[in-house]
């Protein structure tokens, strides 16, 4: 079984590079977006989510990797949204929007890495 810490960071790596790259495709064009419309996105990949998991398919051929990535993203997002919104302009350079998802993915991994050492890794046990 790997470590939570190096899991995690796997995973945040994944997400980061999806940020990026649609970050170079889109802009911050979800700067626009007020937390309430992010949470709104956070309900439609999860609702996709279950519906993939209870249908046993997806007929768009996405996976529910992919949308587990969309939410980490989305929250991260958010928690930008909430705490740096109204100090920054609508569209970031790659480097500012990069450079606030790493502080906000280094605050997420930091509670995770207290929550953990709080309820050990009862997570693991969840079936």
């Amino acid at each position: 079984m790997q470590n939570t810490l190096d899991s995690f960071t796997n995973i945040l790596t994944n997400c980061r590079e999806v940020f990026v790259k649609k970050t170079k495709d889109y802009g911050t064009a979800w700067r626009i977006l007020r937390p309430i419309a992010l949470a709104d996105q956070l309900y439609i990949k999860a609702n996709r989510i279950r519906t993939i998991q209870e249908n046993g398919e997806s007929k768009v051929g996405d996976g529910v990797e992919g949308e587990f990535m969309a939410i980490v993203n989305y929250c991260i997002m958010g928690l930008i949204q909430l705490n740096e919104g109204n100090q920054l302009e609508l569209e970031l350079s790659l480097e500012k929007a990069t450079a606030l998802y790493d502080k906000y993915k280094e605050e997420s991994t930091a509670l995770m890495l207290k929550k953990n050492h709080d309820y050990g890794e009862a997570w693991r046990d969840m079936a």
